[in-house]
């Protein structure tokens, strides 16, 4: 229904312009073409990653050209995390207030389109009047009446048809925005699942760490009965160990935190949890990685199509000052009924009409129409500038994405064999340490260089897969392979997916 009004609408404006052979005023907008010579680094980009032989150590490909599912978070193969963003896509506020916004735009076009077609009012009068007649005297009586009115103002320069172009980029803009609160919401989600997994990670290594601190105190205690140690030594273990509880507490408040923040991208209240867990051990790396052709990457972040749209609207803008400067044609037309007693309204002889045109155009405003004219300039120049900074963050995104991939791999493996090591070290100074092959100075060193590795390793897992999510995210999330959205706008994912192909 609404694009049949929409096609009457154009034909109603067509005929018309026809007529009086108008023409739209102002820039006919073009996209800004893909950046020809970007690219994500200046070295070559490896194939692959290197990999570890622990949670999160897998090696992943990364794979040129290659299209990004729509869900791509299934792809950890965590079904308390599917479950967990499908809620969130159904509840979450910030998705509803897109939504909301979409609405409003488009009904916005709609209320738009309304300038092409006439104007037609209707009125019902009666009144009392009295009249001087030429005598001097007076006389009273009722007058009644009925009547239409057409006004119609031609779009002879196209004024209308810019304004809603803008409006129609407008609402693209906040279907965009839609797009990129999708990617944004679960992004933060898969990235505050990971959080979570990390958290508890810490919080079980440091619990381990505070087994094998007190083992140790109860051995230098034993040690100090014997003589074998000062008491010195004793308290500084009791220290080392009294040091290492007082971080379980701020991570289980950073725990508490993160769960809390968790609930609220699912829409939920704090004491809402419905208990899921996330741990790193049952996430799966994604094996394989896509990487977006850079003539691509702008096609697909809903940043940059936004901005896009934004251009677009400041585009048309100025085609709306410009028509506004120059002269409106509108014609008008009546057609009613008068009478001087209600039941000779609607009998013959009681038809009145009149039909008109005026022709109005701005003869001094004080440099009104001018300088909005200027300002609908500096606002498209704003807008040409705000695109360019977006392609570039968007290039900055990916870039950052791939460099964190391959670095945090490596970082993962040299870290699983530092924690490998400080564990070996460990093991072998508490059997010294307790034969007094060694002082306590050496083993409470093998302590803390295991503390520090160990709680190392679990950071770095957790970051290969935070890596994935950022890069997921740096090359748009594949909203235009989810089916939700094919239904709202299947032109516009179409044309991405045969992009991809």
């Amino acid at each position: 229904m609404t694009s049949s009004r929409r096609i009457i609408a154009r034909a109603a404006s067509s005929a018309t312009l026809a007529l009086v052979a108008g023409c739209a005023v102002g820039p006919d907008f073009k996209a800004p073409a893909a950046p020809i010579d970007a690219g994500y680094s200046t070295d070559a980009l490896p194939k692959q990653t290197t990999s570890a032989n622990v949670a999160g150590g897998a090696a992943q490909r990364l794979v040129d050209g290659q299209d990004i599912p729509g869900e791509w978070w299934s792809l950890y193969h965590s079904e308390p995390l599917n479950k967990l963003v499908e809620t969130a896509l159904k509840a979450n506020p910030d998705l509803d207030a897109a939504q909301a916004a979409l609405r409003e735009a488009q009904e916005n076009v709609l209320a738009g389109d309304g300038a092409l077609y006439p104007t037609l009012t209707g009125n019902l009068s009666g009144s009392r009047q009295k009249a001087l007649s030429a005598g001097f005297g007076s006389s009273i009586y009722s007058l009644y009446g009925a009547s239409a009115n057409v006004s119609y103002t031609i779009d002879i320069w196209g004024g209308t048809r810019r304004n809603i172009e803008s409006l129609e980029a407008r609402a693209e803009f906040q279907r965009y925005q839609l797009e990129a609160s999708y990617l944004s919401l679960t992004a933060n989600l898969v990235t505050a699942a990971i959080t979570e997994a990390s958290l508890r990670g810490q919080i079980q290594a440091t619990e381990e760490i505070i087994r094998v601190e007190s083992k140790s105190l109860d051995t230098v205690r034993r040690q100090l009965s014997l003589g074998g140690v000062a008491r010195a030594d004793f308290l500084t273990q009791q220290s080392t160990l009294a040091a290492t509880q007082a971080t379980l507490p701020p991570l289980q408040k950073q725990l508490a935190q993160e769960r809390n923040l968790i609930q609220v991208y699912a829409g939920r209240f704090p004491n809402q949890d419905t208990g899921e867990q996330f741990d790193l051990a049952a996430l799966v790396l994604p094996p394989d990685l896509p990487v977006s052709l850079p003539s691509k990457l702008v096609e697909q972040r809903p940043d940059v199509q936004a901005a896009e749209a934004s251009l677009h609207a400041a585009s048309a803008a100025i085609g709306v000052a410009i028509a506004n400067e120059l002269p409106q044609l509108t014609i008008t037309g009546d057609l009613g009924l008068q009478a001087l007693q209600i039941g000779k309204l609607f009998q013959a002889g009681s038809s009145v009409w009149g039909i008109g045109a005026s022709a109005t155009g701005t003869i001094f405003d004080g440099g009104k129409l001018l300088h909005t004219k200027r300002a609908a300039d500096a606002a498209f120049d704003q807008a040409a500038a705000q695109y360019r900074s977006t392609v570039l963050s968007a290039f900055q995104d990916v870039a950052n994405a791939l460099r964190a991939l391959t670095s945090d791999a490596d970082a993962l493996k040299a870290q699983l064999a530092a924690e490998t090591a400080a564990a070996d070290s460990l093991n072998l100074s508490q059997a010294q340490f307790q034969a007094g092959g060694i002082s306590f100075l050496t083993l409470l060193t093998a302590q803390q260089t295991y503390q520090q590795a160990h709680i190392g390793l679990v950071r770095a897992q957790a970051a290969r897969y935070a890596d994935t999510a950022a890069l997921f995210q740096a090359l748009g999330g594949g909203w235009w392979n989810r089916s939700d959205v094919a239904a709202k706008d299947s032109g516009a994912a179409q044309r991405m997916t045969d992009a991809a192909l």
